[in-house]
């Protein structure tokens, strides 16, 4: 068994003559957490769809386990699950709705034990809640319920689409507990598409980030939104509403995104006599945030209206001057912004 559950190559989405997904190229580890990040709109509910079969892309090579996603079987697909950010349940009770997958499998053995565990799973007691029927839910418990009928059948897969978005915080936290303890229990790939960056940055083995339908990254990404102007063969321009503009190298075809690493953007507490080459643009420090994992700060920014982030090791910024409120000077070079 390839340990690559899935391979996307060249994939695009349509509905009539929209494309709203292009991934040039994913591949996701089996026992891995995946994280996707991106505004509403940017394709993120679209990809967990092909991923989890509900629908075929309309173009490009999607392998799970090394098969291509038409030769997969039912069986295998059955092994796959996708939880919505508005789950349907069964018009039943609570023990119905979670038993429901088991028993159109014809696999009733200690049913009650099972549903039992799955509920315990998501702070749910099947004493209190078994009999309760589908109405008598708040969306928190709705949420856990549902999430609860996909964990008692193990799936390999579990795909979370804003798993937390609608949801109270003691609900929100049991329900990534349970996620998480899926895969540290029985190896599950977890694929969750949410607006919680630092649950995803905290847990997360990659975060891809989103936009207009296309992977613009792997981690914290910043895209720069233009629109860009020509200004002679060799450089665009974006021109800021301050009257600041911000200098690269053209795209290779239209409709290309700016893409810039945080890690090479630099913030400076004043403004250099010289910053020749360079893009130096004078910006608003908004937030810091500290990172765990990298032992980075992202510094989150205001630029003239659009946001953008920088990583900082965590020394740097034992600085009084970086602190949120204060007014930065930022500096990147044009080469360090990609296009995708």
């Amino acid at each position: 068994m390839t340990a690559e559950v899935y391979r996307l190559r060249n994939v695009e989405q349509s509905y009539g003559a929209r494309t709203v997904l292009r991934i040039d190229a994913l591949d996701v580890q089996r026992g891995s957490i995946v994280g996707f990040v991106g505004p509403n709109g940017s394709g993120k509910s679209t990809l967990l769809r092909l991923l989890t079969f509900m629908e075929k892309p309309s173009s490009g090579d999607l392998f799970f386990e090394g098969l291509p996603a038409a030769q997969v079987s039912e069986a295998v697909r059955r092994r796959v699950s996708l939880l919505l950010q508005d789950p349907y349940l069964l018009k039943r009770t609570v023990f119905d709705n979670v038993a429901y997958g088991l028993k159109v499998r014809n696999d009733r053995a200690d049913l009650s034990k099972r549903v039992g565990e799955a509920l315990n799973w998501v702070g749910l007691s099947l004493d209190d809640f078994g009999r309760r029927p589908w109405y008598a839910l708040s969306g928190g418990e709705a949420q856990r319920v549902a999430l609860a009928s996909r964990l008692i059948l193990r799936p390999e897969v579990l795909a979370l689409d804003e798993p937390t978005s609608s949801v109270d915080a003691a609900s929100a936290a049991l329900i990534r507990e349970a996620a998480v303890r899926a895969r540290n229990q029985w190896g599950t790939t977890l694929l969750i598409a949410s607006h919680d960056w630092a649950w995803l940055e905290d847990v997360a083995d990659g975060v891809a980030h989103l936009v207009e339908g296309r992977l613009a990254g792997v981690g914290i990404t910043n895209v720069i939104p233009g629109p860009w102007e020509r200004e002679g063969a060799e450089v665009c321009v974006m021109r800021l509403s301050d009257g600041q503009s911000i200098r690269v190298a053209p795209p290779p075809h239209s409709g290309a995104l700016a893409v810039l690493d945080p890690r090479a953007v630099r913030i400076e507490r004043r403004r250099p006599e010289s910053a020749f080459g360079e893009n130096f643009l004078e910006a608003r420090l908004i937030s810091l945030q500290f990172q765990r994992k990298s032992l980075e700060v992202v510094a989150g920014l205001d630029l003239a209206g659009f946001s953008l982030k920088a990583c900082l090791p965590a020394a740097e910024n034992d600085d009084s001057a970086f602190r949120p409120g204060r007014t930065v000077w930022i500096a990147f070079a044009p080469q360090a912004v990609r296009w995708v």
